[in-house]
Order: C-alpha cells, then structure tokens, then sequence
C-alpha cells in the first residue's frame, strides 16, 4: 500500500478545516500554539515510518500521556488497579465532578482527568517520593520512544498547576472517599509535569508500538506489557480514548486511540502499525478536529478499520 501517497491526500483533504477549531486556551501556555500547525506519522512493526506536515515540532502529549502511565501501574497492580479506578466509559466530560461524587470517588476509566490523577497516585505508591515517580513515568515513555531527549515542558507544567482548581477538586473528592493515599496537590505537580511531556508525531507513533504488538516492542523485542495487559489496554483506548466522544471515534475511525488537549492523538492498528497526528485546533469535546477527521481519512482509504 502507498502510504506516503495516502498521508499526501490527506493533508490536501483537510486543509478546509482550519480555523473551525479551537486550540486549548483555558491553559494559558497552550494558547501560545500555532493553530494551523499539522503533521501525521505512520510507524510499522518493521519500523518503517511514514511522515506528513510538521513531523519533527514537539507539542504537549497531555492526556496522551495517560495511556504510558496506566501501563505502568497495570503492570504494579494487575486486576488490583481495577478497584480504585473503572474501565467503563463516562459519557460525560472528561473533568466531571458531579459524576465522581455520585459514583462516590471511583473514577469510570484511567483515561478521564480523575482516573489518571488516582493512576499518578497509585504509582506514587510504588515509587516512594514525587520525583522518583516522575521520572519512572517520563523513563519509560523514552524507553519505548527510543529517545533520551524526551523531556516536559515545565511553563506548561506550572501554567496547568496555576489554573488546576477543577484537578484539585476531583483529587479533593477522592480523598475524601478514601481513594487517594497522598496530598493532592503533591499528585497533581507529577500529573501536570506528565502531561506537559512534549513528543513529536514521530516519536509518539514509535512509543506506541508495543501495543500494535502484544506488549512487545517489535524493533527491541523488549516486552513492556502482557499479551493481556495490552489487549486491555486497547479496549479501553478505543471505548474511553475520546472522553464522551469515544463512541463517535469508534464508529468514524474505528482504532483504538488517545486523544490530548494538546492536539495530538494516537492509535493503533494490531498487528500492524502505530499512528500520530497532530493539529491544536480542538473540536468541542476536547478532541484535534483536525486530527480526528485525518484519522478518518486513513483508515477510509486504507480499510484498516478492528471492525
């Protein structure tokens, strides 16, 4: 298949689309982005790569960070992380407090903005102190990237602790329930300093093989998760990867995936690939418009939809 002639159709396709999104301006420092910034990376088991648009400019991973987090503390806790935090879909915002205190502190999935919080502070535990847990997080997002140079933007980092009253408020409400071991707003810098973790469409692409591959990077053959762990990993990437517009990314892309505020998404394609795509310009539920619309394309013309 061509894949260079199809990322090239792509990016003439969408090109109509820019200004009908948003970029994340409740982030001060995310508000400084290029709105019309895009670039889209194909990376294949073999390793081969694919690039369209900006490929090498690094953005704010953002809730993308989540999915390497929740690996991590998957492989600590196994079934045992299940009883602090959900699989199921939300339905409702990412960063729902009304839903968290009907559901008594118990987050629905790892991938809205309090189950990542309670992931950060389960690894807290394993690791011993705030910057150890840190660095665990961002060392093994450079271990499957294959890239030292990886590192977090800290003015993003401090502009999200700045502004993060609404992340104090859900860590807050699940310590009150009993479902946080440390102070919140100690969680909350290494959640903040996580997000703010800034990758390229390239390295993003090549970070996520492990899991089109059963857990095992294929160009390393180190395994970085079970077959299981991996398979439960892509189901909840492909029914809580988009917030309370996960469903709508299932029936139009059809891949397991991960969105961030940042604009950035992932997705894979088992046994074959790991994708990328970058635009800021968000749609209303929080999701690159341009991304998501890109990512619709691809599997359009390529038929490599799980379904």
């Amino acid at each position: 298949m061509d894949y260079r002639s199809i990322l090239e159709e792509i990016s003439e396709e969408i090109q109509p689309l820019f200004g009908k999104g948003k970029v994340a301006d409740y982030i001060p420092a995310l508000a400084e982005v290029d709105p019309r910034g895009f670039a889209m990376s194909v990376t294949m088991l073999d390793g081969s790569r694919y690039t369209i648009g900006d490929a090498k400019k690094r953005f704010s991973i953002q809730s993308i960070s989540k999915v390497f987090a929740f690996t991590l503390a998957l492989r600590e806790y196994s079934k045992a992380l299940y009883s602090r935090v959900g699989v199921e879909p939300s339905g409702d915002p990412f960063n729902s407090l009304v839903q968290l205190e009907h559901e008594e502190g118990k987050p629905r999935n790892p991938f809205i903005n309090a189950g990542a919080i309670v992931v950060v502070d389960a690894l807290r535990k394993v690791y011993g102190d705030d910057t150890r847990t840190f660095e665990n997080i961002l060392s093994f997002i450079c271990e499957i990237a294959d890239d030292d140079s990886i590192s977090s933007d800290e003015q993003v980092a401090s502009s999200e602790l700045e502004h993060g009253y609404r992340n104090l408020a859900l860590a807050s409400l699940m310590k009150s329930f009993g479902n946080f071991d440390y102070e919140p707003v100690d969680i909350l810098e290494i959640y903040f300093r996580q997000c703010a973790i800034t990758m390229n469409v390239e390295e993003l692409s090549r970070a996520m093989l492990y899991l089109a591959n059963s857990g095992t990077d294929p160009l390393t053959d180190k395994v970085f998760a079970s077959v299981h762990q991996t398979r439960r990993t892509n189901a909840v990437m492909l029914t809580c990867g988009h917030y309370d517009a996960s469903g709508e990314f299932a029936f139009d892309v059809g891949l397991p995936g991960k969105s961030g505020v940042g604009g950035g998404i992932v997705a894979v394609v088992p046994g074959k690939m790991a994708i990328a795509v970058w635009s800021p310009e968000l749609n209303e539920r929080g999701n690159s418009l341009i991304g998501t619309k890109a990512l619709e394309l691809f599997t359009t013309k390529t038929g490599l939809s799980i379904f």
